[in-house]
C-alpha cells in the first residue's frame, strides 16, 4: 500500500480545518498530512515551488503530483464518505467547471493571505 501524501497551507485557517477533518475519517495508514509552510517539509519535494504549494493542494504518490481538483479527487477517492464525490467530479462537464471555480477560489485565496503574499514577493513573480 503506498501512502499518498497530501502537502497543505498549514497558515491557512480553512485548509487546517478541511484537512483536519479529513485526517478523522482518512484510513490509517492511507495519507500522510504535510504542512508545506514548515521550510523542511517542502524541501523533501524540489519540483513543488513554494509559491505552487500555496497556490493549490498537492497530492504525491510515486513518482506522481497530481494538484488542485485532481489533489482532491486523489484523496475523496479514498474516503468512504467521499468516494461519490470523486466519481461526480470526474464527470467531464462538472470536472471541466470544478477545475474553473477551483482555480478562481485559489488565487482569491493567496492574493488575500499575507503567508502567501510574503512567499510571492520573495520569489519575485
Amino acid at each position: 500500500m503506498k501512502t499518498k501524501q497530501v502537502l497543505y497551507d498549514g497558515k491557512c485557517g480553512l485548509c487546517k480545518k478541511e484537512i483536519l477533518y479529513y485526517q478523522t475519517i482518512a484510513p490509517k495508514g492511507k495519507f500522510e498530512w504535510i504542512d508545506i509552510t514548515i521550510t523542511k517539509n517542502l524541501a523533501r519535494y524540489p519540483a513543488i515551488t513554494l509559491r505552487d504549494a500555496l497556490m493549490s493542494l498537492h497530492v504525491v504518490e510515486g513518482g506522481n503530483i497530481k494538484s488542485g481538483v485532481d489533489a482532491f479527487i486523489a484523496i475523496w477517492s479514498e474516503l468512504s464518505y467521499f468516494k461519490i464525490l470523486s466519481l461526480i467530479v470526474r464527470l467531464p462537464i462538472v470536472y471541466q467547471i470544478a477545475c474553473i471555480l477551483y482555480k478562481l477560489f485559489a488565487y482569491y485565496r493567496f492574493k488575500n493571505l499575507p503567508h502567501c503574499q510574503l512567499a510571492e514577493q520573495k520569489d519575485g513573480k
